[in-house]
């Protein structure tokens, strides 16, 4: 679904992202962790085009097509949406519009999916104006269940959310995902009916409580370090830290 081959960013004329490789398969979702200031969301934002993220070297391929300077709206056509996780507020633009937007020629119920969101009384607000962090989640994601991508990039979904408001983000990010997790303690599983990809961006990892991942990455000062079992990267990263977690792998 995505490679990313010898990747290096510059912004504002320094380099955040180093020679970073990386392949997301088909139907998997992987797991970025890294501190703040790591680089993660630059990642992100170069993968969807933003501007300001100069990519001095290397190559992005998506669903075997070079897109490595190709513009945000032709990446967004081709598949790929993301979730910010600190979205701008829209004054003047309804949120029934923006996920009418999202959903391009598809047609879609936009009830039903704010029904299933709980976020039907938010339609008719202005997007994101005066919404808390977990009624922003849901609008980011009622967005792309409109868009339905083929790759979903998450950046920090458990971030500024409470308790309750998680475990329905969790559930929505399964249900997009196709995974069928019913409940956050239930024992991940590989669910066979998988059809999209992921990387979901995290600092804390309290997202693994609630999602399936299939693998975990480091990314630690622009370089990417460290690859292998979610679970096992989060609980080292615990106990040790993000530098204990470079210098085993180095």
């Amino acid at each position: 679904m995505l490679s990313i081959e010898e990747l290096r960013v510059e912004v504002g004329g320094k380099t955040i992202l180093k020679n970073v490789n990386m392949e997301i398969p088909d139907g998997e979702t992987h797991i970025l962790f890294g501190p703040n200031g790591s680089g993660k969301t630059s990642l992100m934002m170069t993968l969807m085009g933003f501007s300001g993220y100069n990519v001095t070297r290397g190559k992005i391929t998506f669903k075997g097509e070079d897109i490595t300077y190709m513009p945000i709206y032709e990446r967004a056509r081709l598949g790929i949406g993301v979730s910010f996780q600190r979205p701008p507020t829209i004054n003047g633009l309804k949120t029934r519009s923006i996920v009418e937007i999202s959903a391009g020629t598809r047609s879609v119920d936009v009830d039903e999916l704010a029904k299933q969101l709980n976020f039907s009384d938010f339609l008719d607000r202005d997007v994101n104006n005066n919404f808390s962090g977990g009624e922003i989640k849901r609008s980011e994601l009622l967005q792309l269940m409109a868009q339905q991508p083929d790759l979903v990039l998450l950046d920090e979904p458990e971030s500024g959310v409470d308790l309750e408001s998680i475990v329905l983000i969790g559930d929505t990010i399964n249900l997009l995902l196709r995974r069928g997790i019913k409940h956050p303690l239930e024992k991940p599983h590989k669910d066979i009916d998988r059809t999209k990809s992921a990387l979901v961006i995290t600092h804390t990892g309290h997202i693994l409580n609630y999602i399936t991942a299939d693998k975990g990455q480091v990314l630690y000062d622009g370089v990417l370090c460290c690859s292998r079992n979610a679970r096992e990267i989060l609980k080292w990263i615990r106990e040790y830290g993000y530098k204990e977690c470079v210098r085993c792998t180095q």
